[in-house]
């Protein structure tokens, strides 16, 4: 089971094509094993919520708050780490401010 907040590793099909990669992402919610998640990316010229390698990020990443997605559990490599307390707050409110 996975959680608001946990950053996982997982085989995301790209909308724009058939290829199917590794990457992170961040849990919002898991329902009926399907996850909601915002993708990650370590280009740090995109728009979104920093996340440095002292949090755990393998490389400085940015989480996209514009690319949310669904997954199955089975598209799941591994769990990396979670995010503070605090990061989360942040998101929430950087959605609840993109949904209002």
């Amino acid at each position: 089971m996975y959680n608001f907040g946990d950053v996982i590793l997982a085989n995301v099909q790209f909308t724009d094509t058939f290829e199917i990669k590794k990457r992170p992402a961040l849990v919002l919610f898991e329902e009926q094993g399907n996850i909601v998640v915002l993708g990650v990316t370590s280009n740090l010229k995109m728009q979104g919520i920093r996340l440095s390698k002292s949090e755990g990020a393998i490389k400085e990443s940015v989480i996209k708050m514009n690319y949310i997605f669904t997954i199955s559990e089975k598209m799941i490599e591994k769990f990396l780490f979670k995010i503070s307390q605090e990061k989360k707050s942040k998101i929430k409110d950087e959605l609840i401010k993109r949904i209002n």
